[in-house]
Parts: C-alpha cells; structure tokens; sequence
C-alpha cells in the first residue's frame, strides 16, 4: 500500500483518451480470467460434438456455472452487511471449499457424528476452508 506502480499500455487507436485504454485492459483480464476458469473448471473445452447449437449450448452451460458460483460466494459474503464491498473469486476456492463441505458431511454421517455440534465447533470453519486461495 502507497506504492506507486508503472504499467505501460498500448493502443493503435491513436486518438484513444489514455482512461478509456486503462478500462480497456481492466475488463480484458477479467474476460481472460472467466475463460481461464471455464476452462480448467467447468469444462468448457470438453465438449464431445462439432453442432453448433449443442456447442453453444455447452458454452452457455459452463460459463452459466461459473457465473453462479460466482453469484453464490457473493451472496454468502453480503449476508448480514448491507453494503459490502465485493470479494476476490477463485473458482478454485469455490471448488475445493464444495469438496470440502461434501467430504466433511461424509466424516458426520459415517461417523453418526451430531451434525450440530460438529458445525458449532469454532474450528470448523478452519476445517471447512482448508487449502482454499480467497476467503
């Protein structure tokens, strides 16, 4: 923090004004990041057809699961604040985060573990995001 930084941004559009280029880049690398995530965790570049439409359909699909995990993680995170400000998503969180929900919910029921007590336990959520990047 109160670093100063140097980033240096080019544009063929000569008569371009230098903030409409800084937004520019901004919503490219958020664009680059939703594909990115797509790709390594929804699939997107797993579809086994050549049709169009079903191509579509696929792409559709996998950017449509991104954008809810995405929705969900800031839905939980508003809950209770009225007018927080948004979080850093990490579809690799989102997913190990399920994954450890799921396997946790396992450890109760095969166990016959009261659930309750369990998820009131203060280190459970230690429990529960452990190995996730963003909280």
């Amino acid at each position: 923090m109160g670093k100063t930084g140097f980033v240096l941004l080019f544009s063929t559009d000569v008569d371009l004004d230098a903030k409409q280029i800084i937004k520019s880049y901004k919503a490219r690398f958020q664009i680059e990041f939703i594909f990115r995530d797509a790709k390594q965790f929804t699939g997107f570049c797993d579809a086994q057809t050549r049709n169009s439409k079903r191509l579509d359909f696929h792409f559709n699909a996998c950017l449509t699961a991104l954008n809810l995990a995405k929705y969900e993680v800031q839905l939980r995170h508003r809950q209770g604040e009225a007018q927080s400000p948004p979080i850093p998503f990490s579809m690799s969180s989102y997913k190990r985060l399920a994954f450890n929900d799921h396997l946790l919910s396992r450890f109760i029921s095969m166990l016959d573990l009261n659930p309750t007590l369990i998820k009131s336990h203060p280190n459970y959520p230690n429990l529960r995001s452990y190995g996730i990047i963003a909280p």
